[in-house]
Order: C-alpha cells, then structure tokens, then sequence
C-alpha cells in the first residue's frame, strides 16, 4: 500500500510539471510567480459540464448539422408562421450559437482568476477582442484536426468527472450507512442484546469499511484520470483554444466578417460545403450586441407574448384528442377550453356561428380530418422542439451535463407569429367540435338502432 501511494505521488507530481511546462509551452511565456497553479478540486464538476457543452456546440456546427439547419429552415411550419427569409433565419441561428458560445465565455472568464499565467487571466479582453476584430493575438485558434484531437481528450475527461461524481456521491451514501451501523451496534451493547445479534452487526460494519475502502481507492483513481487534479492554467488554457476555434468556425459557417486571414485551412474549406450569405456587413462592429437583439422576440411572436410554451401544450393536448376524439369525454373538453387564451376563445366563437348544429356528413367529418392533419402535420413539429427546446434548459440547470438534441429556436415556436398561429389553432378547434359532435352522434345512432333490433 505505502509503494503504491508512494507512485502515484511521483506520478501526479511528473503530470502537474509537465501540465504548467506544456501550458507555458503553448502560451509562450513565463508563470508570473514560481507558484503551481492551482487543482480544480470540486469545481471539476462545473467545468466538466462547460466542457461537455462547448463539445455539443461543435458538434452542431459540422457540416452535416449545417445541412440539416439548411433543411430545417425550408420545413412548412417555418415559412408558415415564422418566416420565409432564408437570411433572417439562419442570422437566428447565428446568433443562438454565438449567444450560447459568449455565456460560456463568460463562464471561464469567471474562473480565469485562479490562473497564473497573464494571458490567461486576460481571456475575457483577448475573447471580445477576437470576436469583434479577428485579432488571434496567441494563435488559439487550432485546425479543425487539432481540434477534432482536442475534443476525444476532452471527451475522455468529462467521462471520467461524470463518473467521479456518481462514485463520490456513492461513497457519502456508503460512509452515512457505516455511521448508522455505528450508533446502532452501540444501541444494542446499551440494550444488551443476544452475542449473535451484535456479532452480525458488527460483521456488518467491516464489511460496510472494506467496501468504503476499495471506494476510495475508486475515487481516487477516479481524480488521477478526471479533471480534479488538473491545474487551472491547463484546463483554461483547453477552454480558451477550443473557445477561440468554436467562434472562429461560427464566423467560417455564417460569413461573418472579421474572419482572421490566419485561420487554418482545414477550417476556411469546410464552408465550400455549405457557402451562406454574409450575416454581418458592418464591417468592425460589435458582434454580440447586435446577436442579442436580434434573439429578443418581435411583439408580434409567441415569444414576445410569453405564449410560445403554453401554445405548443396546447398543440400536443389537441394532437391527441383529434387522433381519438371517441375517447374524449366531457371534462376533457373543459379543460381544453380552460387553456385557451381570450383572444382564441373570441375568434373560436365567431367561427362556430357559421357550423350549425347538425354534425352528421361522413364526407364533411372526413374533410375536418384531412383539414386537421394536415395542420398538425407543421404545426406538431414546432410546438414539440418548443417543449423539447424548455426541457432542454431545465436539464442544463439541474445538470452539468449538456443536452444531446440540437433543437434551435427558430425550428420552434418562439418566433412564430402570434396571429397566424392562432389561426391554425382556431381551425384546428372548429374542425374538432365538428369531429366530437360527429362522433357522438353517430354513436346516439348506433345506439338506437341496437336498442330497436333488440327490441324487435
């Protein structure tokens, strides 16, 4: 156990040397004090879920995600209810991937006072600088082989965090259950009880300590290979350059001016697969303040009337009964009505004026159905990214992990126009009371004429 011990010392010693000599390799200059940079300790876990996402942010950006994108803005209920602008919508796209990547930023610049090394601790000015002029003053931006390189380590790193933190969890769990075992066996000396019930809680108890101590060898193990032992010059610095080539991709993808003409090959040819017009002719402005305005929703959205989540519950509640309005009962309908705003419940009722009361037309029953289908047939699409876009962020709230689906606003209803969509939903509502009807009718029908043959 003492050599064992002993090696890993040594061993975590050589990797902490070689980690501020590689970093100070790659920043070319001197520490600005003999001091080691500091371990990342507990806060591998945060960073672990920065990494995680800024993996999944270059992963939407290759080039089969971009000829997805490319599709996704020519789906029907994009050019229905949001827009028909090929331009404007992949300037959304934009903007949501650089909006995601400046968060991210931001969270590094928050960690980058922990750092030794100068230009480290200068991220944030170095980041706006590149952003907004090109500059790539330390050459951080890497070939998209480096970077494809880069990403299995970092991979590999966030694996091994992921399963640190379920085995330090695990651990906890194991050291409460020995200390209850404890004040247990405790109890029963005090109660005096039988010799072989103490001898089987005390067996308890060493085999709960063995267990706790290959756990801990576990967990150490686990530190050695993850993120918590690694220095804070050396995982920023692994931000930073996949940080700067994330963006520098960003500007390749969507023509964005300012594109440093020092940007490697490998990155500037992959737009020849999916060239888009230039997003950005301002020249040397600002690129995230015009990229946050243009994520705020226009007044005339669902967006901007906070109704984007509530109308795509609403799609999907309606989706469902029309597959099956037989199985629709009364309360239902009540509480479909109850999710309805004023203005579709006034709109709702002017159409009705116009049906009558008679529901009994197989070929009009049949139309309301093809009607609706086809409806449902955009509309269901958006209003499900909407609900998977939410869940999404509340996943990356509770966990550090990043999502694994590459649901974009604009795929959603959050810039859909609120008077088209209320529309669509209006029909879809005159065509259900229609189909209800319908069906109860037909249903009445059926019944009498099964009561009159048993009868006769």
């Amino acid at each position: 156990m003492a050599l064992e011990t002993w090696l890993i010392k040594v061993k975590t010693a050589v990797s902490n040397k070689f980690d501020v000599v590689r970093t100070s390799t790659m920043l070319n200059t001197k520490p600005t004090s003999s001091k080691k940079s500091p371990n990342l300790g507990v806060l591998a876990f945060e960073i672990a879920g920065l990494m995680s996402k800024l993996l999944h942010l270059w992963h939407s950006l290759s080039d089969h995600n971009i000829l997805r994108l490319r599709e996704s803005i020519s789906l029907e209920g994009v050019l229905k209810i949001v827009s028909n602008d090929d331009t404007f919508l992949l300037g959304l796209a934009c903007a949501e991937m650089t909006e995601n990547l400046r968060l991210l930023a931001n969270s590094v610049s928050r960690l980058t006072i922990k750092c030794h090394h100068a230009h480290l601790r200068s991220f944030p000015r170095f980041f706006h600088d590149f952003a907004d002029s090109g500059r790539d003053l330390h050459n951080w931006i890497m070939s998209e082989k480096e970077m494809e390189c880069r990403n299995k380590r970092i991979e590999r790193l966030v694996t091994f965090t992921a399963a640190l933190h379920r085995e330090m969890n695990e651990l906890s769990i194991m050291e409460t259950g020995l200390r209850k075992a404890v004040a247990n066996l405790e109890f029963c000396d005090q109660e005096k009880s039988s010799p072989l019930e103490i001898s089987l809680k005390e067996q308890k108890i060493l085999d709960l300590r063995h267990k706790i101590l290959c756990q801990r060898q576990e967990v150490k193990y686990l530190k050695e290979k993850s993120l918590w032992n690694r220095t804070f010059d050396t995982v920023i610095l692994i931000l930073a350059t996949s940080i700067f080539t994330t963006l520098a991709r960003i500007k390749v993808v969507f023509g964005i001016a300012q594109t440093p003409s020092s940007l490697p090959r490998s990155l500037s040819a992959s737009a020849a697969v999916h060239p888009l017009k230039n997003l950005n002719d301002n020249g040397k402005n600002a690129l995230f303040e015009p990229n946050s305005k243009l994520l705020k929703p226009p007044p005339t959205t669902l967006g901007a009337a906070g109704l984007a989540l509530h109308y795509s519950n609403l799609i999907i509640v309606m989706d469902k009964m029309i597959k099956a309005p037989q199985l629709v009962g009364v309360d239902a309908r009540d509480d479909l009505y109850s999710m309805l705003p004023k203005s579709i419940r006034s709109s709702l009722r002017a159409r009705l004026r116009g049906v009558g009361f008679i529901a009994s037309d197989p070929s009009l029953a049949g139309e309301w159905r093809e009607a609706m289908g086809r409806i449902l047939g955009w509309m269901s699409p958006l209003s499900q990214n909407m609900i998977k876009w939410q869940s999404e962020r509340s996943f990356e709230q509770q966990n550090y992990m990043a999502p694994k689906t590459n649901v974009m606003l604009l795929q959603t209803l959050y810039f859909a126009n609120k008077d088209k969509t209320e529309a669509a939903i209006t029909e879809l509502l005159v065509g259900l009371n229609y189909i209800w009807r319908f069906e109860r009718e037909m249903t009445a029908k059926a019944f009498f004429a099964s009561n009159n043959f048993t009868a006769s």
